[in-house]
């Protein structure tokens, strides 16, 4: 009960502030709200976004912190490199990463031919706003079963030319350092940033070293044609403590999993993508965005178990027109992506080399998949009263693979075609507006590809059996803005069906297969609700609250001679919270202290074991002046789980163990810890 006394509470908080204060001005910081979106590019689509503000209120690494302000969405990370993001329960069931959602940065597609997105690969300091489409509801943007998670820069301010330099230091030897040119005037900006981060984490074999560099741009040619540009490179070298079982867990969470630490596991990953988009407007009423780009990914992985050596060669197009048509809105246009993954695995001998770490022996495979995806889209937004809007869509998809085994080249049965049936996914959405706020329905068709572990059987040999996740949702909402605008009130109910469950199977400690096993339900509540108080001229209170109801079960679900229909499904927890206040006085001093309640969940299908459900608090203070005539600084101290909570921050599901330890569920969270920067902008 527990979680419910705290989302009473922290609502009837805001009430009381509400009922304290009649004269209200308008929000000048605004949380979980979609007037940032341009609409034309989702049309009347429901998301949630949230800014930069919102992001400066957690440590610069803290991605969960973040994210996780946003209902329906929760994000667990296994370590700075290990983060796996699941909406509305969707991609619960991935067990390193981020599946079933597709993931955009300033509008090129970043998520792989299988369906892979890796958030880590971009700094939270770079972001100017960060949207989520939850549910296939957006025809535009891939129809995944999770939806739709956009990442989207500091956009530029005409006139404006500095240099900034933020510099943070904290616990765990943390060390970051974020740099940032920006020039922008009428038709032309540039930013260019280059951030270096270490750390060596709070768990044995957790040390973490990053670079990274951005380059954005934009050249408006004239009146009617512009072009933007991309690069954006990332490197990084990563400690690997993995999940570790109930029992180091619970005596001492800085502990790594023992057969890793004896191996000094870790894995190093050089990102780079290159886009450029080019736009051309005809008329007020009609433009086109084209956009061409280039991905590369080398990973080196040495795990206990094997060493492996990948890289993957991903690259696109994508065209979106945008016009009007019989006093109604249109898009329509396509994505074309492919990817080339190559990998290879050796041997790991690290017992016979004295403590020394990986030791790399005979090669076991020599494998490649040319992985290509299709999708075309079109929507068209009409009124049907003056205050009813309506918008219907369409998306066609069309997926293959193809796998080429390098290795064992004298078999002719190793090398195999995966050409997936073409899926049509319509959807509908309706939008009644009114003086205080709007009520909206939607009913969406979406899919998932299955990853790559799934796509291959026990023999590294692609899987002619598998198909394709697919799912009908349905969801009504409302969003109410009260007391001029000071009050912000947003509410969803959903209900998700989704057929041909992809499970992912352990055979051993290297060995997956992957297999369509039933169907889940997914249904629930989401509230968002945000209040500004100005308490004066110079100091206002914002309170908030997001809240989580999942009610995800397995319809239908036989695993072998286990029949789990009606369980709760596998790594949800059924309640969410996030809360926070942010004190802010207009000289400069700004409080935010932040709060999330997660509930149970349940690690195996069986419903056997579980996770304890935890609250973590975090607390920061930030002070910002002008210290020249041209030179801006700013300091912020912190600390994150202040009352030093044991708790698990991510989880792995289904978990066997091969030896006679127990089985390692657990990747723990930070303890307390603290952090402390220092920004510096100079003006040119």
């Amino acid at each position: 009960m527990k979680h419910v006394f705290i989302i009473v509470v922290t609502f009837c908080y805001s009430y009381v502030l509400i009922a304290q204060n009649d004269s209200i001005t308008n929000l000048d910081e605004v949380t979980l709200i979609e007037e940032f979106i341009a609409k034309k590019a989702i049309g009347i689509t429901e998301s949630s976004s949230i800014d930069a503000d919102n992001l400066e209120q957690f440590s610069p690494i803290d991605f969960a912190g973040g994210i996780n302000q946003i209902s329906g969405v929760y994000l667990l990370s296994g370590a700075l490199n290990t983060n796996r993001i699941t909406i509305r329960g969707v991609g619960s069931r991935s067990r390193f990463e981020t599946d079933e959602v597709r993931m955009y940065f300033n509008g090129i597609p970043v998520t792989d031919g299988t369906g892979i997105s890796t958030i880590e690969a971009y700094d939270f300091e770079n972001m100017g706003r960060i949207e989520v489409v939850k549910g296939p509801k957006a025809t535009s943007l891939g129809t995944n079963l999770g939806g739709a998670l956009l990442l989207n820069t500091i956009p530029p301010v005409v006139g404006e030319t500095f240099l900034q330099n933020n510099f943070t230091i904290g616990s765990y030897n943390l060390i970051k350092n974020n740099l940032a040119f920006r020039h922008s005037e009428k038709n032309f900006n540039i930013n260019v940033n280059y951030n270096h981060l270490e750390t060596d984490g709070f768990r044995q074999n957790n040390h973490f070293e990053r670079d990274g560099f951005l380059l954005t741009s934009s050249l408006r040619i004239n009146t009617k044609n512009k072009i933007d540009f991309l690069i954006n490179h990332i490197d990084y070298t990563a400690g690997i403590p993995s999940a570790i079982d109930e029992i180091d867990f619970r005596e001492d969470p800085r502990r790594a999993a023992s057969i890793w630490l004896a191996a000094k596991g870790f894995e190093t990953n050089n990102y780079s993508l290159t886009g450029v988009s080019y736009q051309h407007q005809f008329n007020q009423h009609l433009k086109t965005t084209n956009s061409i780009f280039y991905s590369y990914l080398d990973r080196f992985e040495p795990s206990p178990f094997e060493v492996l050596d990948e890289f993957t060669h991903g690259y696109g197009f994508r065209s979106v027109t945008e016009g009007r048509l019989f006093k109604g809105d249109f898009t329509f246009g396509g994505e074309l992506y492919r990817d080339n993954y190559y990998w290879k695995t050796f041997e790991n001998l690290f017992r016979k080399n004295e403590g020394n770490g990986y030791l790399r022996g005979a090669q076991e495979l020599d494998n490649k998949e040319i992985r290509s995806q299709l999708n075309i889209f079109a929507t068209y937004g009409f009124s049907i009263s003056k205050r009813l809007l309506a918008q219907i869509g369409i998306n066609l998809n069309n997926t293959n693979y193809r796998f080429f085994d390098q290795f064992n080249t004298g078999n002719a049965n190793t090398s195999a075609e995966r050409n997936f049936n073409p899926i049509v996914l319509p959807n509908l959405n309706l939008q009644y507006t009114f003086n205080k706020g709007r009520f909206f329905a939607n009913i969406s068709r979406g899919f998932s590809n299955p990853g790559i572990r799934e796509t291959l059987n026990p023999d590294r040999v692609l899987n002619s059996n598998i198909n394709q996740e697919k799912g009908i949702s349905y969801e009504v909402g409302s969003s109410f803005s009260l007391f001029k605008n000071a009050f912000n009130l947003n509410t969803s109910v959903y209900r998700m069906n989704i057929n041909d469950l992809l499970v992912s199977e352990r055979l051993d400690e290297v060995r997956f297969i992957g297999r369509n096993a039933g169907s889940t339900r997914h249904q629930g509540f989401e509230f968002d609700a945000n209040y500004l108080w100005k308490i004066s001229d110079k100091w206002s209170v914002s309170p908030r609250i997001s809240y989580t109801f999942n009610d995800h079960i397995f319809v239908d679900f036989i695993d072998g001679d286990n029949n789990f229909s009606g369980n709760e499904l596998t790594g949800v927890p059924k309640h969410l919270v996030y809360s926070g206040l942010t004190l802010k006085q207009s000289k400069g001093f700004t409080f935010n202290l932040t709060h999330q309640f997660v509930d149970e969940i349940s690690l195996t299908d069986a419903n056997t074991e579980f996770s304890e459900a935890f609250n973590v608090f975090n607390v920061q203070l930030r002070y910002r002046a002008m210290l020249f005539n041209k030179l801006r600084f700013e300091l912020n101290v912190g600390s994150n789980n202040i009352f030093d909570t044991t708790y698990a921050q991510s989880v792995l599901i289904n978990q066997r163990s091969f030896t006679s330890a127990p089985p390692r569920f657990f990747n723990p969270g930070n303890g307390r810890n603290y952090f402390a920067g220092l920004r510096l902008n100079y003006m040119l």
